[in-house]
């Protein structure tokens, strides 16, 4: 398989299930001429399902900025096991609308926290193993990286997951605090810097030791 292709596919895929999102926010139906407070009311009540849209779009917004580095820039060729890693990367990647759905009509239930945690959980896994594939692969050729470069990278794609795990955890206790703590994952990716202020800690420990 030719790289561009495998590159459009993915474009292809990401820009459906992006779509596929909106399509589950539902306009509400009234018999008759509706006043505005009522219409008002209604977004309200819809709020759920549009916060588990903006997490969602701003995930995979995410994970595609990872997947187009690792897949067109890290990678300088593919073969067929990093295609193969792509589809499972894919096939979770198409389960965010049913998960993102499912949590905004359930937003107050353990059950679709822990759905939707899962969700992430396993895109960023299968994420992360394609880039060590195409890190650690003798058939693969790759661009020039650092250290440094590469324990940032590595952060941005597991820090969602790692703050799903204990999103799930937490959900035993609070599932508010749960849908803060997939929030806050998703502006970790979104924000430039983030990764340089997490390692400026992580490197004041490392010259404790």
């Amino acid at each position: 398989m030719k790289q561009a292709r495998l590159d459009q596919l993915a474009d292809s895929i990401f820009a459906i299930v992006m779509t596929i999102l909106v399509f589950e926010i539902r306009i509400p139906e009234y018999a008759g001429v509706v006043d505005d407070g009522t219409l008002l009311n209604s977004l309200f009540y819809l709020y759920p399902v549009f916060l588990s849209y903006l997490l969602s779009f701003s995930l995979l917004f995410t994970y595609w900025r990872s997947h187009h580095f690792i897949e067109s820039i890290l990678a300088k060729n593919i073969d067929t096991k990093f295609s193969n890693l792509n589809a499972i990367f894919f096939f979770f990647v198409g389960l965010v609308p049913f998960s993102s759905h499912f949590l905004g009509k359930y937003s107050y239930s353990q059950t679709a926290i822990i759905f939707f945690a899962l969700n992430i959980i396993l895109i960023g896994l299968s994420l992360y193993r394609m880039r060590q594939y195409a890190i650690n692969s003798k058939t693969i050729e790759n661009a020039t990286f650092t250290k440094i470069e590469n324990e940032h990278a590595n952060m941005r794609i597991l820090f969602p997951v790692g703050s799903a795990l204990i999103a799930i955890i937490v959900s035993f206790f609070s599932t508010n605090t749960a849908i803060v703590l997939f929030t806050l994952a998703i502006l970790f990716n979104l924000l430039e810097k983030s990764t340089h202020h997490t390692f400026f800690f992580i490197d004041f420990f490392r010259s404790k030791k």
